[in-house]
């Protein structure tokens, strides 16, 4: 009973339970991550696609007949590129048109072997269609490459 007439006398200092909450992390929207991505397709991958088979390759035929070399040097030169903006900026182009930025689950600067982790799941994710919906299944709305990283994709506003 003593405590409730302290507190009722404002003699203990209470805080409501919003307060004693640690601030949350400011997750990006799914769908902002998704426009991200796909500002990031048009603004990166369809330049390099369009040099490897039209300058390097020669032409459609020419890509056709050596696929394997042709993708190799597409994924090669993107993932290069995507790399050096997120160890740069932490941003590539899209996610800066969207105010995003992605950091460590600890909110800093991820590292080179994560950023690459990231990139690879990224392509496994594409490739294996089911992993595309584990963001409708955590709380977070993590996806795959955000879990394997442990890297996230924040609101930088």
């Amino acid at each position: 009973m003593a405590k409730w007439r302290d507190v009722k006398q404002h003699r203990v200092k209470t805080t409501p339970k919003e307060e004693n909450k640690s601030e949350k992390t400011p997750y990006a929207s799914l769908s902002s991550r998704m426009k991200a991505f796909l500002t990031d397709s048009f603004l990166i991958t369809t330049p390099i696609f369009y040099i490897v088979i039209y300058l390097i390759m020669g032409s459609g035929e020419g890509f056709a007949e050596n696929r394997l070399a042709g993708w190799s040097m597409i994924i090669g030169v993107h993932s290069f590129i995507i790399i050096l903006f997120w160890l740069i900026k932490q941003q590539t182009p899209g996610l800066k048109a969207y105010d995003l930025k992605l950091v460590n689950s600890k909110l800093e600067q991820a590292n080179l072997i994560q950023y690459i982790i990231r990139y690879v799941a990224t392509l496994f994710a594409i490739v294996s269609f089911f992993l595309l919906f584990i963001p409708y299944t955590n709380k977070e709305r993590k996806t795959f490459q955000d879990i394997i990283s442990n890297t996230i994709i924040i609101d930088d506003k």
